[in-house]
């Protein structure tokens, strides 16, 4: 089993996703590409997760993709016959196959950031629904350094955290984040100190295991779908939604608990 991303799901229903490259700050090549695919379907298929954990291994969260890796498939190209451009495409699609899979799945994420998000690590970053950094994390955008265009859902997911205005300065200059500029921006959820990051993050985690994973699962449908639709279609949906949720029998225990306090 590659060890680039490790994953391991706990007795109370916790996933932990971990990137696992610290030596290449976290970049992602090809292994951990349909590593990432493989963890995503797994999470969307298992009943028994309830909230995932999503971090990463040493000094940065993720530099987006793995630069000397690409640099070797270019120079390998003419001796092998193979089309690097196609190849890298390819390996685009098996990772935004898992970003698909992660953001349409109803388990809540939080994700655990410190260091450098950059490049495609901004998207791997943006499929949590919360993001705790630390106060020394930095984030950019870096594709245009080297003549590559986003990727990892960064053209959805950034202008959707941050605005279409501030995504734009992010991936036509050279700007660099702060901590404190992201939470300024809505890029991330809320900034801690570096030692605290990982605690934090957990805490959020452990709040969803107690939780009502049904309604957490109908909360973030009914967000995203109110992004496409007009506002009468969603209250309707609000409407019909709150309605299937009360007469579960989880809803009356709880309301019920709720009353008695």
């Amino acid at each position: 089993m590659s060890d680039s991303i490790l994953f391991t799901v706990s007795d109370d229903g916790l996933a932990h996703v971990t990137l696992n490259r610290p030596e290449r700050l976290n970049a992602i090549n090809a292994e951990a590409a349909h590593r990432w695919r493989e963890i995503a379907g797994e999470i969307a298929r298992r009943d028994d997760i309830r909230a995932v954990l999503f971090d990463a291994a040493g000094r940065a969260f993720c530099a987006g993709g793995d630069v000397m890796e690409m640099a070797a498939l270019a120079a390998a190209g003419p001796e092998t016959g193979r089309d690097a451009g196609a190849a890298v495409r390819e390996l685009a699609d098996v990772i935004h196959a898992g970003h698909l899979l992660l953001r349409e799945s109803g388990t809540p994420i939080v994700a655990a950031v410190q260091g450098v998000a950059a490049g495609g690590g901004l998207g791997f970053m943006l499929v949590a629904d919360i993001i705790v950094a630390a106060e020394t994390a930095r984030f950019a955008s870096k594709y245009a350094d080297v003549a590559l265009t986003p990727d990892c859902g960064v053209t959805s997911l950034l202008p959707e955290a941050v605005g279409e205005r501030r995504a734009l300065e992010l991936l036509l200059t050279p700007r660099t984040l702060t901590a404190a500029e992201a939470l300024d921006w809505g890029l991330v959820t809320e900034v801690t100190a570096p030692d605290a990051v990982a605690e934090r993050a957990r805490a959020i985690a452990d709040s969803w295991l107690g939780g009502a994973p049904a309604a957490f699962a109908e909360a973030k449908r009914l967000l995203r779908a109110a992004r496409t639709r007009s506002f009468r279609e969603s209250l309707d949906d609000e409407a019909g939604t709150i309605g299937a949720a009360f007469a579960t029998p989880e809803a009356m225990a709880r309301v019920a608990a709720f009353a008695r306090r």
